[in-house]
C-alpha cells in the first residue's frame, strides 16, 4: 500500500481541534511549493472526499472563431490516456471501466471563467490512492485522440442542429450576442466554430492547466496533511510551467443604447429575454443586489415580477430575473414565456416593473420577507458535501474571505432598502436594455 495514504487518526483529531472554535464551517487554506492553493473543509461524517481543481482556462479565453474550445478540451480529457512511466495507454472504454471498478468518479468541464476537474471517491485506504492516481493520470496525460474528436465533433454538431429547433436556444443566443457586444462571454459554440477546432488547439489551451495556476478545493473525511497529499498527487503529472501572467481579457462593454430583436419562430410560446451587462463577482454591491433581485424576480411566485406579470394579469406561468456575476460583468436577465399575442403586453409590464423597482427600490416589508426567507434557507446551501464543495470552490475562485459562509447571513441581514435602491440605480439602466422576443409577431412586440 502506498504509505502516502495511510491516514493517521490522531493527526485527524488534532487538525479538527485546531480549527477556529468560532467558525461554523472552518476553512483551511495553504499554498504548496508549486504555487497551487489548497482549500479544505473537513467533513468526517461520511468516508467520502470530494475535490475540485480550477484553472483560469475557461471559455473567456477562447478565440472568437473557435468558440467552445475550452469546453470540448475539458470533455476530451475523458477520451483516453497516454502511456507513461510503464503504465499502458487507456482508451475511453478502458478509462471508463477503470473508474467503475473503483466506484469513484472524475469529471471535467469548462465554464465562462474556469476549467474545472472534480473527483469523488470513498476514503478507504484500498480505494482512495488508486482513485487519486487515476485522476492524476487523466489530468496529466489525456491523449486527445484525433479519431474520437472527429466523432465528438459530429455528435456535438448534431446536438447543435437539434438545439437550433428550439426557440429558447435561438432567444438565448440572440440575447448573449446583443448583451455582450463581442465579449467572449457572448461567444456561442456553433457547427462552424467546432469545424475550426483541432486537437492541436486543445493541446495548446491545455497548457494553461498547470500546478501553479491551480486552486484545489477539498471537502471530506480527510485532515490537512491528507488533503495536502491528495492535492500534490493530483497535480504531480502536470508540467510545472513558468506561470507567467496570462493575457488580460477585456471587460464587458456597457450598452450604449436600447436594442430590440424580434425573431419570428413557429412555437406555441414566445420567449422573452430582457437585460444588459450586470456586475463582476468582486463588486461591493453583491449583497444588496442579491437581496434586491430576490424581491424583483428571484423569489419565485412572491417576486414583484411574478405578482404583476403572472398573478395580476395572467401573462405567463413564470417570470424571473437574475444576475450572473463572474470575473467580468455577467448579464442581468429578465425572462418569461407567454402566448405570442401577449408578448408585447408582457414585455411592457416587465419593463414597467423593472423601471419602478430601480427608481423606487423595495419596501421595508419586502426587505423583511426576502431576508427572512434567504437566511432561513441558508442551511440548505450547505447540507451536503457536494454543496459544500460548490461553495468552497466559489470562495477559492473568487478570493472571498475564508469566513464567507459564517458571515453570509449577517451580510444579508444588514442590507438596507436604501442600499438596494442605490445598487440597482448604479448597475441597471432600464432604458438601455436589450429585448429579445422569439416567436411573437414582430409588429406586436413594439410599443
Amino acid at each position: 500500500m502506498n504509505t502516502l495514504f495511510k491516514w493517521a487518526a490522531p493527526a485527524f483529531v488534532a487538525a479538527s481541534l485546531a480549527a477556529p472554535a468560532h467558525a461554523a464551517l472552518p476553512i483551511q487554506k495553504w499554498q504548496q511549493a508549486s504555487g497551487a492553493q489548497v482549500f479544505l473543509v473537513e467533513s468526517p461524517s461520511l468516508p467520502i472526499v470530494d475535490v475540485e481543481l480550477d484553472f483560469d482556462a475557461g471559455d473567456r479565453r477562447d478565440p472568437a472563431d473557435k468558440a467552445g474550445l475550452a469546453s470540448v478540451t475539458a470533455e476530451m480529457t475523458s477520451k483516453g490516456l497516454l502511456a507513461r512511466d510503464g503504465q499502458p495507454a487507456l482508451d475511453e472504454n478502458q478509462l471508463s471501466e477503470a473508474w467503475a471498478d473503483l466506484g469513484a468518479g472524475f469529471g471535467a468541464s469548462a465554464g465562462a471563467d474556469r476549467m474545472s476537474f472534480t473527483l469523488r471517491s470513498l476514503t478507504y485506504p484500498d480505494l482512495l490512492p488508486k482513485a487519486v492516481a487515476l485522476a492524476a493520470r487523466q489530468l496529466g496525460e489525456p491523449s486527445f485522440p484525433e479519431n474520437i474528436w472527429e466523432r465528438e465533433r459530429q455528435r456535438l454538431s448534431a446536438s447543435i442542429r437539434e438545439a437550433n429547433t428550439r426557440p429558447g436556444t435561438v432567444a438565448g443566443r440572440a440575447f448573449s450576442q446583443a448583451v455582450y457586444s463581442g465579449h467572449p462571454y457572448g461567444y456561442e459554440t456553433t457547427e462552424e466554430s467546432l469545424s475550426h477546432i483541432s486537437v492541436a488547439d486543445m493541446k495548446e489551451v491545455y497548457k494553461l492547466v498547470q500546478p501553479c495556476r491551480a486552486k484545489v478545493s477539498i471537502v471530506g473525511a480527510v485532515n490537512k496533511a491528507q488533503a495536502d497529499q491528495i492535492a500534490t498527487a493530483l497535480l504531480a503529472r502536470l508540467p510545472a510551467g513558468s506561470c507567467t501572467p496570462l493575457p488580460a481579457v477585456p471587460e464587458v462593454p456597457a450598452l450604449k443604447a436600447a436594442a430590440e430583436r424580434d425573431i419570428p419562430f413557429q412555437a406555441a410560446q414566445a420567449q422573452v429575454l430582457i437585460g444588459q451587462p450586470g456586475y463582476k463577482r468582486s463588486d461591493p454591491d453583491y449583497f444588496p443586489l442579491l437581496v434586491g433581485n430576490y424581491i424583483l424576480g428571484g423569489g419565485g411566485f412572491v417576486s414583484r415580477l411574478s405578482q404583476e406579470v403572472r398573478e395580476k394579469r395572467g401573462l405567463s406561468y413564470s417570470v424571473y430575473s437574475y444576475f450572473n456575476p463572474g470575473m467580468h460583468a455577467g448579464a442581468f436577465t429578465l425572462g418569461l414565456q407567454t402566448r405570442p399575442d401577449q408578448a408585447a403586453q408582457a414585455v411592457q409590464v416587465s419593463r414597467d416593473v423593472l423601471r419602478r423597482f430601480v427608481a423606487e427600490g423595495p419596501t421595508e416589508a419586502e426587505m423583511k420577507a426576502a431576508k427572512d426567507f434567504m437566511i432561513g434557507g441558508f442551511a440548505l446551501r450547505i447540507d451536503s458535501n457536494s454543496k459544500l464543495l460548490d461553495n468552497l470552490a466559489n470562495i477559492a475562485w473568487n478570493d472571498l474571505p475564508l469566513d464567507y459562509l459564517d458571515t453570509w447571513t449577517k451580510e444579508v441581514e444588514k442590507v438596507t432598502a436604501a442600499q438596494v435602491k442605490a445598487a440597482f440605480e448604479r448597475k441597471l439602466q432600464p432604458d438601455r436594455m436589450v429585448t429579445v422576443v422569439v416567436g411573437a409577431p414582430v409588429a406586436s412586440t413594439r410599443q
